[in-house]
């Protein structure tokens, strides 16, 4: 790999996926060994010619040399492109570049609801994303199609399950409104990074359940394993969701209306 010299990326450390692709930009060879830094290591100097908020929702990438920034994916272009300049060129194509910005903002101002984090009080500068609502609602929406097609794939798994994918839309739509009955003391926007945390939950069930989508393609599977398999999978989303609540200082028993949606919503479909 060619390496790119003296210049560094400001990463957000609170960020696992962050943490990954700037550490493996480093190994690869593609940035030198001070090529990332720690946004809430920003020096005063650097403040100077760094627009942090503009850091805060797009990676930045300083010219150490000359002192200058550039941000989002500009930056990932010209670390990919010293290595591969045919990747930075057909990056740069007008109607790619649009996508490629739009898919990067879309992931940067969600990074925070798809890998949430407890806000460090010792730190007196966060890489924290600006609330993009546009963002945000396109995250939820897209977050209850996939759950609703997962789950309406699986229940033709299940040879007494009704099938309906309008149900499926319904149910998964359905969850958001009934929890955030239990938040109507709370602002848009705490409700908002809730059912962005909600829905992210909902998508890693749809990931657990996917093996056994593409399993059955192969292998007739018993229905027992299947109907365990969703059990376990409720299981493990009923502790991520704790888990996440904690994380956001919520009420803890948002857990538990939930879990009760669920099952009472599972229990009606089984009796229809």
């Amino acid at each position: 790999m060619k390496t790119l010299q003296n210049q560094t990326l400001l990463f957000d450390e609170d960020c696992p996926l962050c943490q990954v692709y700037t550490t493996g930009f480093i190994k690869a060879g593609m940035l030198d060994e001070n090529g990332k830094k720690p946004f809430s290591s920003l020096t005063s100097e650097e403040h100077n010619f760094i627009d942090i908020k503009r850091a805060s929702n797009e990676i930045a990438l300083v010219d150490n040399k000359n002192k200058t920034v550039i941000y989002g994916i500009d930056s990932l272009l010209k670390v990919i492109g010293n290595s591969f300049p045919w990747m930075e060129k057909v990056g740069n194509i007008a109607p790619i570049k649009f996508l490629l910005k739009r898919l990067y903002s879309f992931i940067s101002y969600n990074r925070k609801v798809i890998i949430p984090n407890k806000k460090a009080s010792d730190k007196v500068l966060q890489c924290v994303p600006s609330f993009n609502y546009k963002y945000r609602v396109l995250y939820i929406g897209f977050a209850i199609l996939i759950t609703a097609l997962t789950l309406f794939n699986y229940s033709e798994l299940i040879a007494d399950l009704p099938k309906d994918f309008n149900r499926e839309l319904i149910l998964a739509f359905g969850q958001i409104v009934f929890q955030s009955l239990f938040l109507i003391k709370f602002d848009r926007q705490i409700i908002l990074n809730y059912t962005g945390n909600l829905m992210t939950v909902s998508l890693i069930g749809s990931l657990i359940l996917t093996p056994i989508l593409i399993l059955n393609q192969f292998i007739n599977l018993p229905e027992i394993l299947i109907l365990v398999w969703f059990g376990i999978t409720v299981f493990i989303m009923f502790i991520e969701h704790f888990r996440r609540i904690k994380l956001l200082e919520l009420p803890n028993y948002l857990a538990f209306t939930w879990i009760f949606y669920t099952t009472f919503n599972l229990l009606i479909i089984l009796n229809l």
